[in-house]
């Protein structure tokens, strides 16, 4: 590992991140993803994650605790206070970050209970539809060309570390969802199939549609069911990152039932 103390802005690494931080689809172009603070950086270590870079300020550096975060990165820079701000879109700015390999636009994997993703446009829903999928066993994330890109910056916070936990596919033709071999099942408040009325398969893609349009035509026709979630309260409809929550829990509790 190589540790370097760097003070300008204009450096190689500074650059590229700042464009990572600018275009939220720039990591297919550089190859990379910045990771901002020690969770995301400790979740992509514990799942395997190795090389890299890594950005300490001063005072971090000084923690035993934060230079463990680094010991598979293949270089470390130790910046001022200042110059990190400078790394970061948050308005307080974590301590560290890692500038790590993307992982590329994956392929589907036949089997295994899915999450696909029909041009959602809300970074913050589809990184809390990242955390739910993980946290309830689902194993595959497929998003459907015109969503926005799974390693974004702001996706990524909102996901929390669910991406390492999970095999990711995106930019995906909806043709790829012949590959998945298991059924696929829809969302929607215009149809009068209630969720806990519905004996799920299992294993089961759910599909989750556009925030305002819901699910495309096409896309909807190939699903075997098409369930809405009731709400007595008289919302027209829930959030779609509140309704994946609901939906993958269904699918767990039968499963464990």
């Amino acid at each position: 590992m190589r540790v370097e103390a760097l003070t300008s802005r204009d450096n190689p690494l500074f650059v590229k991140v700042r464009k990572l931080l600018r275009d939220p689809g720039a990591y297919r172009k550089l190859g990379c993803v910045w990771l901002e603070g020690d969770h995301l950086g400790a979740a992509w270590r514990a799942r395997g994650g190795a090389g890299g870079e890594a950005v300490f300020t001063e005072q971090a550096w000084a923690r035993a605790d934060r230079r463990a975060l680094a010991e598979s990165a293949q270089r470390v820079a130790v910046v001022p206070q200042a110059l990190m701000r400078e790394l970061s879109l948050l308005e307080s700015p974590p301590d560290c970050g890692f500038l790590v390999p993307w992982a590329g636009p994956g392929e589907v994997r036949a089997g295994l209970d899915t999450v696909v993703l029909d041009r959602l446009q809300d970074a913050g829903n589809v990184g809390a539809i990242l955390r739910s999928a993980a946290a309830l066993g689902v194993r595959q994330v497929v998003a459907l060309k015109g969503t926005v890109g799974l390693w974004s910056p702001k996706v990524l916070r909102a996901g929390m570390g669910a991406h390492f936990a999970l095999e990711l596919v995106e930019a995906a033709q909806a043709s790829v969802l012949d590959g998945l071999g298991v059924p696929l099942v829809g969302t929607s408040s215009h149809t009068s199939l209630e969720l806990h009325r519905c004996r799920l398969p299992s294993p089961v893609a759910w599909v989750f549609g556009h925030e305002g349009q819901g699910l495309e035509a096409a896309l909807q026709a190939r699903c075997e069911a098409v369930v809405r979630i009731p709400q007595p309260g008289g919302e027209e409809s829930l959030n779609v990152a509140a309704a994946a929550a609901i939906c993958l829990y269904e699918s767990l509790r039968q499963r464990l039932a």
